[in-house]
């Protein structure tokens, strides 16, 4: 790739509010170094619209740093720009050549309305964490790290799904919108802990009732959640939330038997 500044042009998605119509707006961004982050890229062209007196493009960022997920932009069609393992504020400006043309979008889907341009509303993951996803018991001071004796294979894989950062990718490239994906993550990494165990039937039912009511889609296998997450959590945490939802479900289904319900 050549070291020399590059000229863009790029294709914005603009929407005021989100009941107004949005569209794409053509930009023209110079001196763009290779060395730049993509929201680096955009900062520059904010700039040169408040010189302008323009509105500047409104998008979510915090820590640039891959940790925060806050990055949700759909780059020519991908989420996060479909670089494997890469947030969008990972991404570099020396992935692309003179003159290319890259069309930047909002994470689309239903249960993701769109606040402003770039923006998004991603609260429903918080509600879906709020249903279920933590550990309600109040164990007092941390114990030893040798008291409770995990395997290192199974804390290594409670530690993988534990990495998902709820930037919402998953669900932007999953063609039916699930969220699955992150769901799949958040209970399994709970359920593969022995301090998970006890809540996991409750934790299992709440969260997949509430994905349910939010709007997000069922999975369907298609795998594009996981070729796009940016921290490359495995579809095999979905397997385990569907266990540990059916499991729940029949506990639970049985338990109402015992007592005399339906």
């Amino acid at each position: 790739m050549s070291s020399e500044n590059m000229t863009l042009n790029l294709k914005i998605w603009r929407q005021k509010t989100g009941a107004a119509e949005g569209k794409l707006v053509d930009y023209r961004v110079e001196h763009v170094s290779p060395d730049m982050s993509f929201l680096e890229m955009i900062d520059v062209l904010n700039e040169e619209l408040v010189k302008k007196g323009e509105d500047p493009i409104a998008f979510d960022h915090d820590c640039r740093e891959g940790i925060c997920g806050m990055c949700s932009m759909m780059i020519d069609g991908k989420a996060h720009g479909g670089f494997k393992n890469t947030t969008t504020c990972q991404v570099h400006m020396r992935l692309y050549k003179n003159g290319d043309t890259i069309v930047i979008e909002p994470f689309r889907a239903s249960a993701f309305p769109i606040v402003k341009d770039l923006i998004t509303d991603r609260s429903g993951f918080d509600k879906i964490m709020m249903a279920g996803g933590y550990v309600s018991a109040n164990t007092g001071n941390a114990q030893d790290g040798n008291a409770i004796l995990v395997p290192k294979p199974i804390a290594d894989e409670a530690m993988d799904a534990a990495a998902c950062i709820s930037c919402g990718a998953c669900v932007a490239s999953c063609p039916n919108g699930s969220a699955m994906l992150f769901m799949g993550a958040k209970v399994s990494q709970l359920a593969l802990l022995p301090q998970g165990r006890p809540e996991s039937a409750k934790r299992s039912l709440n969260m997949v009732h509430t994905h349910d009511q939010l709007g997000f889609g069922n999975c369907s296998t298609h795998a594009e959640c996981e070729a796009t997450c940016p921290k490359g959590i495995s579809i095999e945490h979905i397997a385990r939330m569907n266990r540990e939802y059916l499991k729940a479900a029949f506990t639970y289904h049985e338990k109402d038997r015992s007592e005399g319900g339906a």
